[in-house]
C-alpha cells in the first residue's frame, strides 16, 4: 500500500477549506443528489470515534409532516429566546436570520446511538460522553466534505431536541445531536455570518496554544 504524501500545496488547500467553511443560512432551492449525499455521509463515517463505536446515525428528514414539525419546534425555541433577551441584544437577535429550514432542499437529523455494542465500551467508562462526541466528529467531516464537494451546511441548534426525536420516531436509544440544513449557497462567505452582523467577533484566545 502507497502511503500518501500530503505537501504543502494540499496543506494550503485544506487549510483554505477551513477558513471558507461557513454556517450556512441562505439556501438554493437547487436540489443535491441522493447519490451525493451518500457519498458525503459515507466520508463522514471515516471520522475518528471512541472504542472504533461509529455511533452516528444520518437520517434524512424527507416527509413533509415531519419536517414541519422540526420547523415549528424552531419557531417556538426561537421565540423563547428572543423573549428571554432586551435592548440591543434582542433588536440584534430579531435581525438575525438563524435557520435556513424552509428553504434548505435536504434536512439532515444526526444521532448518536447510545445502545451501540460497536467497540464494547472501550474507552467510555472514565468519558462516557466521548461516544456524543464521536458523532460529533462525524458531523464536522461531513460539513468539510460538502464544502469541498461546494455543497452548504447550517446547524441549527435552536429546537427542542424531544419534539423533534419524537417527530422522526427513531430509536428510543438515539440522542439527538444536531439537526442540519444541507444545500447549495445563495452566496459564499469567507467571514461568519454572526461576525458581519456583528453578533460577536473573533475570539483571540480561541487559537492560543496554552502551556501548563
Amino acid at each position: 500500500m502507497s502511503v500518501p504524501q500530503f505537501d504543502a500545496s494540499f496543506r494550503e488547500r485544506l487549510a483554505e477549506l477551513f477558513r471558507w467553511r461557513r454556517d450556512v443560512r441562505h439556501f438554493r432551492a437547487d436540489p443535491v443528489d441522493p447519490a451525493t449525499l451518500q457519498a458525503l455521509v459515507a466520508e463522514a463515517s471515516l471520522s475518528p470515534s471512541v472504542g472504533y463505536s461509529q455511533p452516528w446515525r444520518f437520517v434524512a428528514v424527507r416527509d413533509s409532516t415531519r419536517r414541519s414539525a422540526a420547523i415549528d419546534s424552531f419557531t417556538r425555541a426561537n421565540a423563547d429566546a428572543l423573549r428571554g433577551m432586551s435592548g440591543e441584544d434582542a433588536e440584534k437577535y430579531a435581525a438575525l436570520k438563524l435557520s435556513g429550514m424552509r428553504e434548505a432542499p435536504v434536512h439532515l437529523a444526526v444521532f448518536c446511538d447510545t445502545a451501540t455494542n460497536s467497540g464494547r465500551g472501550l474507552g467510555r467508562a472514565t468519558m462516557p460522553e466521548t461516544l456524543a462526541y464521536s458523532a460529533v466528529m462525524a458531523i464536522y467531516t461531513f460539513w468539510l466534505a460538502a464544502r469541498a464537494a461546494g455543497i452548504g451546511v447550517g446547524w441549527v441548534s435552536i429546537l427542542e431536541p424531544d419534539v423533534v426525536t419524537a417527530a422522526l420516531d427513531v430509536p428510543a436509544d438515539w440522542q439527538l445531536i444536531a439537526y442540519l440544513c444541507v444545500g447549495y449557497a445563495e452566496h459564499d462567505e469567507e467571514r461568519p455570518e454572526l461576525e458581519r452582523k456583528g453578533w460577536e467577533i473573533r475570539d483571540d484566545r480561541a487559537a492560543m496554544l496554552y502551556e501548563r
